[in-house]
């Protein structure tokens, strides 16, 4: 979460979007800048001990002990960036609905939604836990109807942070490396990007040790 964010604050300088995925070397769960705490912890497996930690940008818990995470970082004055949020969630997940088509899986994206039963604080704020039910331009299985990609994002002076996940129980059997190529192949053209491959940019050390001790501590754990 802390590396997501600092991509966005602190990448050189450039007129072009970044897209990383990257894996979990434990089980972990993170929830919302937004949700309570007491909410998320009610809601977390009893059975297992879970590292837990507040994202940067909005949305519901998010279990990633089996999924796909991703993160899109997008300039300032990039159209997408300027663009109202429920526009660029729809263009980076018929982005992704687009790479999951070409690899014979049934998606789509959401383009109606009702309303969620019950009041806001019964479901956390209104964000509740992912993937228990499909929001508009979510991505889900054309057959079923079943949510198989949610996503969170934050605007600042720096730009857009996209934050996605694929719950990969939800779809069938995947190369999930052919499906980082095609969905990194289907931004390029959703964004009118030029699609090039870079090395991972060299932070600040302080500044990354400092972001992400702040992301692993209590007070920004139990911020709300």
């Amino acid at each position: 979460m802390a590396l997501d964010f600092l991509l966005l604050q602190s990448y050189p300088t450039c007129d072009a979007a970044r897209f990383r995925h990257y894996d979990w070397f434990a089980t972990a769960f993170t929830f919302g800048y937004s949700q309570r705490v007491e909410f998320v912890r009610a809601n977390l497996p009893a059975e297992e001990r879970v590292e837990l930690c507040r994202r940067p940008t909005g949305g519901g818990i998010v279990d990633h002990r089996n999924d796909w995470t991703y993160a899109l970082a997008v300039p300032r004055g990039h159209p997408v960036e300027e663009s109202r949020a429920t526009e660029s969630y729809r263009l980076v997940h018929e982005a992704l609905a687009v790479a999951l088509v070409e690899l014979g899986q049934p998606a789509e994206v959401k383009l109606d939604c009702e309303p969620p039963p019950g009041d806001k604080f019964a479901l956390g704020l209104g964000l509740g836990v992912c993937f228990r039910r499909a929001e508009l331009y979510d991505v889900v299985n054309r057959d079923t109807g079943a949510k198989v990609a949610g996503a969170a994002q934050r605007r600042n002076k720096r730009g857009l942070l996209f934050q996605g996940s694929i719950d990969k129980t939800s779809v069938g059997a995947i190369d999930w490396d052919v499906l980082q190529k095609r969905f990194a192949a289907a931004l390029v053209v959703a964004l009118a990007e030029e699609g090039v491959e870079t090395p991972w940019p060299e932070f600040n050390d302080d500044e990354a040790t400092g972001l992400v001790e702040h992301y692993s501590s209590t007070k920004w754990l139990e911020y709300r």
